[in-house]
């Protein structure tokens, strides 16, 4: 019953308040209305405060979870390392009694990744292991339910440094534009903490050149029509041209008439001459 509160109308119309454990009594009474949203809610004024022994009590300790403990004898030891190193583990403990999801690749992985690693300046160090840490408990199942853009503890203002989680199955993934990585095993799941073993070391499209997607192979080109050349005219020739055979044969009987014409004058001119000699 702890938090509740006993409110009873007393005699001249007063209202009484008390909480819930202490024993009947009521400490204080209604003064006024401060502030009422109907149905939603209402600010009330009492006589004085309510006393409560729960509240009073001292507040739970921090939690006893031991972050790099926990990786260093599970297979997470290079990680664990490298937060105690960078400082980064304050950070991570800071965040384990609000809730805290950690993502750590495996002691092969941190050993192939290294020369890389250390390549980076101590700033970009801390923020790549900060990137391996989001600052909420989300459990397996809440992995898959909520698939989509998730922030971590290197997010500042205009340095996202956020992943994106996916699944398809059982399998979840996380997708950085750089690379993914998937979720290989689960090393602590205790409320508020939860810490993930995953394949490959988490990059930053902040800090490395994101991959671009694969160019479409060029499609064939379409084979240009060939093009069509204009025939050029054909040059004059200096020899006469062919007379047409009809041309030809018309002329031909055009003279035999007129050879025929004038045979036939001639033996009437010879007939007509016999004619006058006779007479």
């Amino acid at each position: 019953s702890s938090g509740y509160i006993n409110i009873t109308d007393l005699k001249g119309g007063k209202v009484g308040f008390g909480a819930e454990n202490n024993d009947g009594n009521l400490d204080a009474v209604y003064v006024k209305s401060v502030a009422e949203i109907p149905y939603n809610i209402s600010v009330l004024q009492i006589s004085q405060v309510l006393n409560s022994a729960e509240a009073e009590a001292p507040t739970a300790e921090p939690s006893k979870l031991n972050l790099t403990e926990i990786m260093s004898k599970q297979g997470c030891k290079a990680f664990a390392d490298l937060l105690i190193s960078s400082g980064a583990d304050a950070t991570f403990n800071e965040n384990i009694d609000g809730g805290l999801t950690v993502f750590c690749p495996t002691d092969p992985v941190i050993k192939d990744f290294m020369p890389k690693y250390k390549n980076l300046t101590a700033s970009k160090k801390a923020s790549l292991l900060l990137y391996h840490g989001v600052p909420v408990y989300q459990s397996m199942q809440m992995l898959k339910s909520n698939n989509g853009i998730m922030n971590t503890l290197a997010t500042d203002g205009a340095n996202k440094y956020d992943f994106t989680i996916q699944n398809d199955g059982e399998v979840v993934t996380l997708e950085t534009k750089v690379m993914t990585a998937k979720i290989t095993g689960t090393l602590k799941d205790e409320e508020p903490l939860i810490v993930y073993k995953i394949n490959k070391v988490l990059l930053p499209r902040e800090l490395y050149k994101p991959v671009e997607a694969p160019a479409e192979s060029p499609k064939p080109s379409k084979s240009k029509s060939k093009s069509k050349h204009k025939v050029a005219d054909a040059p004059e020739s200096d020899a006469p041209a062919e007379s047409d055979p009809a041309d030809d044969q018309t002329a031909d009987n055009d003279s035999g008439v007129a050879g025929l014409d004038g045979r036939r004058l001639v033996m009437v001119m010879l007939s007509l001459c016999i004619g006058v000699l006779l007479m």
